[in-house]
């Protein structure tokens, strides 16, 4: 992989924010590096960044298991908001969400949690939106809901203003406490569509657009839970020797390496062919980071012992991420089962 002085600069300042602000970065991410303005096109007030630097910002998040709204607001909802079309809407709201000062969060899928763009969990009619949305990422919290409802024939995005009556948040309790998910309740909630047509395509876009960043959340904490777990074999010792320096657990630490490093790779090939809107690699982001991150929290614990289940130290922190991701955005199975489709779609 290589990267571009630009984005080696922009690594290097949200990790030094990472270490030196861990209760507030996110505030300071916002106003010292405008992360949250990265996708935003520039006419917006944004930045007008591609996949490549939200894979590196969220490859630093993922290290850290920062809790913040940069997958839910930042890539989800502003993909989704730009991809409306809608000018007027995208003048009003952008701006906000460029800096950090708004969150916004995109209310799609059902109890089930297929993220599919042609099954949502909501309705429209008359411009009351009805139905009950599960797995919102940073919804409970969020400024703005965008809704993606059925209106008939065709899939359209709502805002809706979660203060009006009609709208209901709760904190889905889940796994993974450093994730923030809610789900949505709307009875006949007012909301506004925004731009026209049939939202089924952009939405499928902005979902891939996640799963490039997630998957590149998942590759950056698969990277620390090793270092985590190497570190740990150097100081751990047993019959007068580091644990590190036994043959077994030196190959099992080198498929750890293999794993994390083909994770960062699928990952950020995967951000470079959206620019090229190739979707499928998405997919294979999402599942193989997925499954390589599992194992590699799976064996965090097991290298550690008794103390990786203790709650003071932050192996269980990884699995809990490692498990909670792998069902975000759609489990490795689903994605995979795609993957014919868009290899014949891309070759027709």
């Amino acid at each position: 992989m290589t990267f571009t002085d630009e984005q080696r600069a922009l690594r290097a300042a949200v990790r030094a924010v990472l270490e030196r602000e861990p209760g507030t970065a996110w505030a300071v991410l916002c106003e010292q590096v405008g992360v949250a303005g990265l996708p935003v096109p520039e006419r917006y007030g944004g930045f007008g960044a591609g996949l490549p630097e939200i894979a590196v910002v969220a490859e630093e998040l993922g290290r850290t298991l920062t809790p913040c709204p940069f997958l839910g607001s930042t890539v989800l909802a502003s993909y989704a908001l730009v991809a409306s079309g809608d000018d007027a809407a995208c003048a009003r709201l952008l701006p906000g969400l460029a800096e950090g000062r708004t969150t916004a969060a995109l209310a799609w899928v059902g109890e089930a949690g297929r993220w599919d763009p042609g099954t949502v969990a909501c309705t429209a009619r008359d411009g009351l939106l009805d139905g009950t949305a599960h797995y919102v990422v940073d919804g409970e919290a969020a400024d703005l809901l965008l809704v993606a409802a059925g209106t008939g024939s065709t899939v359209g995005l709502f805002e809706v203003d979660p203060d009006l009556d009609g709208v209901r948040r709760t904190r889905s309790p889940g796994m993974d406490q450093t994730r923030a998910l809610a789900v949505v309740e709307l009875a006949r909630a007012r909301g506004t569509r925004l731009g026209g047509g049939d939202f089924r395509a952009a939405l499928g876009r902005a979902r891939d657009a996640a799963c490039v960043a997630l998957a590149a959340e998942q590759a950056g904490a698969a990277a620390r839970a090793l270092e985590i777990t190497v570190e740990y074999t150097k100081q751990r010792r047993q019959f007068g020797r580091p644990i590190g320096g036994f043959q077994a657990l030196k190959h099992r630490m080198a498929d750890l390496y293999v794993f994390s490093e083909t994770a960062r790779s699928a990952a950020y090939a995967a951000a470079e062919a959206a620019e090229a809107d190739r979707p499928r690699l998405a997919a294979v982001a999402k599942a193989y980071c997925s499954e390589a991150f599992s194992a590699v929290a799976a064996e965090m614990i097991q290298l550690h012992g008794g103390i990786a289940i203790t709650w003071e130290h932050d192996a269980h922190r990884y699995l809990k991420r490692a498990h909670g991701t792998a069902q975000l955005l759609g489990q490795p199975h689903e994605h995979l089962a795609r993957i014919p489709a868009l290899v014949g779609a891309a070759a027709g």
